[in-house]
């Protein structure tokens, strides 16, 4: 295959899913095809009981420059379909989730980083919504899930202006939850996810559903709790002094 072809590149190791945006000719812009293969990319991920966290980054020194604006000119809603599809599907992976940002994450960057469940960027990075560049209207999900990390404030200076902000002003905003220093990015993601994957999942799924608003799971988890073994290994655990072995294993959320 031509390593310049725009493309998702997946790899999983020691329970972390490293997915990696690829297309080095244009900043790592997302294609049509890039859109589209995303959804069912992460449903195999889902379903992969090795996979206990996802990590999505850029290939080489940029996280993604948005969607190809080409393929505006084929149609403009359909494009923007195929982002909100791949957000969404993002947003509703079942274990969690990091967004690992080097340089330019705009537009569709954006989107997919917001939709992640934690955001971590390496210092010199900038973060950007664009749309009323391009005259589009951003999707209202995209904007809700906007809104609900930064504030009405910040969504609308991002949304109004199209300017760039810097990691500074990202992380005072929420927009993201750590800054690294340079060359710090792939050492913190590599310990915290190692953190991730060590924890119980039972723990990770049912508090990134509360999290997200979901208030018609509440028996579903107290259900599963009791059907897990992992309180009580836990437990035993720090008793005993030791690391736990979590069993639990989360579906994908219907």
């Amino acid at each position: 295959m031509d390593r310049t072809e725009p493309r998702l590149i997946t790899s999983v190791e020691r329970g972390v899913a490293t997915v990696v945006i690829s297309n080095p000719a244009k900043r790592n812009a997302m294609t049509t095809a890039m859109w589209r293969s995303l959804p069912e990319l992460l449903e195999g991920l889902a379903a992969d009981p090795e996979v206990r966290v996802l990590v999505l980054t850029g290939a080489g020194d940029t996280f993604c420059a948005g969607a190809d604006i080409s393929t505006l000119r084929e149609s403009a809603g359909t494009a923007q379909g195929l982002a909100v599809e791949a957000e969404e599907a993002l947003a509703a992976f079942p274990r969690p989730t990091l967004a690992a940002v080097r340089g330019y994450c705009v537009g569709g960057g954006g989107q997919l980083a917001a939709a992640c469940d934690l955001r971590f960027a390496e210092e010199g990075a900038s973060f950007g919504v664009t749309p009323a560049k391009l005259g589009i209207v951003y999707p209202a999900s995209s904007t809700r899930r906007l809104v609900a990390l930064v504030g009405p404030g910040t969504a609308k200076h991002l949304l109004f202006s199209g300017e760039l902000i810097d990691t500074e002003r990202a992380l005072r905003t929420g927009l993201v939850d750590e800054v690294l220093p340079t060359g710090g990015l792939d050492k913190r993601v590599e310990e915290y996810v190692r953190v991730l994957a060590s924890r119980s999942q039972l723990t990770q799924a049912s508090a990134k559903e509360f999290a997200a608003g979901r208030t018609d799971r509440d028996a579903h988890w107290a259900a599963e709790a009791r059907g897990s073994t992992d309180t009580a290994e836990g437990v035993a655990a720090f008793l005993e002094r030791r690391a736990p072995r979590f069993t639990y294993t989360t579906a994908p959320t219907r």
